[in-house]
């Protein structure tokens, strides 16, 4: 049968178009599960394989969207079978492997996970690996010691994806959170979402020279790294931790080992690309507990197919909030 999908291609000029096109199961990549998809994501990640930067694309044609979830159509293996719903993140899908930014897509079975009972496709697509990110940031935290009520914890980032759903979680958790944003306008959704305390980012990037400063965050969740994640560290407490996820910010920050040393921080890196079976199970049956669907509606974005290249220019230009779920069943009318 064929299938809408927005497929990428390389022209001969070198330059990437993104556009409609009908395909068949055919022309699908190897794997050993089929899925009709119901919802995908666009994160970070996503606008940059569709804008070519990054590296991230190795061959063209590509079918982007590194998160999406639905329900099986064929198995070859045991653990899925048609009509199961299920949830895929991270594992280089919608990167060296085609994604999500179609009506089906096939995969390899360790790279799904079943998807909790008390969650819909959609809902887990407002949460997507994004939320899955936000997830496992905050069990490392806890696991480092990052204690409910000894002292505030900082999310960077607040006003996308990973940083607004970890204000939710972490609330829910009855922590202290202040939330990082540079959009005085996205304050009062924070707030709603749990933040006790706004703080604009000039703050926090606000440089004092000093290798070491008042010690302000007993933790911290980063996903915007590069100079931010720098100024972070210098004001940590002691015995505290951070929990970094993303590098949208850049690759390179200015830090000294002190903060390290003196203050006994721990610096905690969150990649969901690798996470195993059990870590990721366990992490969306965290969030069935823990995520309030209602709370994040109106931080939500809604697109089909068509309008995920206008919408990844627009966020890598920092101009998206929340979380952007895609529906790539509907053709456009």
């Amino acid at each position: 049968m064929s299938f809408r999908a927005l497929v990428t291609e390389r022209l001969a000029d070198g330059e990437l178009r993104s556009s409609l096109k009908e395909i068949t199961d055919q022309q699908l990549p190897a794997g050993e599960v089929l899925v009709a998809i119901d919802w995908a994501g666009l994160n970070y990640k996503d606008a940059l394989c569709l804008t070519g930067q990054g590296g991230l694309v190795r061959t063209y044609p590509h079918v982007a969207g590194i998160d999406f979830a639905g329900r099986v159509v064929e198995s070859s293996d045991a653990r899925y079978h048609p009509g199961q719903a299920v949830i895929l993140t991270g594992w280089r899908v919608g990167e060296l492997h085609w994604g999500g930014y179609a009506q089906r897509a096939r995969v390899k079975a360790d790279w799904l996970v079943p998807l909790p009972k008390r969650f819909s496709t959609r809902t887990a697509m407002m949460i997507g690996t994004a939320g899955l990110a936000a997830m496992l940031a905050v069990n490392r935290l806890q696991a480092e010691g990052v204690r409910a009520g000894e002292g505030e914890v900082l999310v960077t980032g607040a006003g996308g994806g990973v940083g607004s759903i970890a204000v939710l979680l972490l609330s829910r958790l009855g922590y202290d959170v202040a939330a990082v944003t540079g959009r005085a306008a996205l304050a009062d959704r924070l707030t709603k979402l749990g933040a006790s305390r706004i703080v604009s980012r000039e703050e926090v990037l606000k440089p004092t020279g000093k290798v070491l400063d008042k010690e302000q965050w007993s933790g911290a969740i980063d996903s915007v790294g590069g100079p931010l994640l720098g100024e972070v560290l210098k004001k940590i407490r002691y015995g505290g931790a951070v929990a970094a996820i993303g590098n949208a910010g850049g690759r390179g920050w200015d830090a000294s080992v002190i903060p390290f040393i003196l203050r006994n921080i721990s610096l905690c890196g969150i990649d969901t690309v690798m996470q195993p079976f059990e870590a990721r199970r366990s992490a969306w049956d965290r969030l069935t507990t823990l995520f309030v669907p209602a709370a994040f509606e109106p931080m939500l974005t809604e697109a089909g197919l068509e309008d995920l290249p206008g919408l990844a220019a627009q966020m890598l230009e920092g101009k998206i909030a929340g979380r952007v779920v895609v529906n790539p069943r509907d053709p456009p009318t």
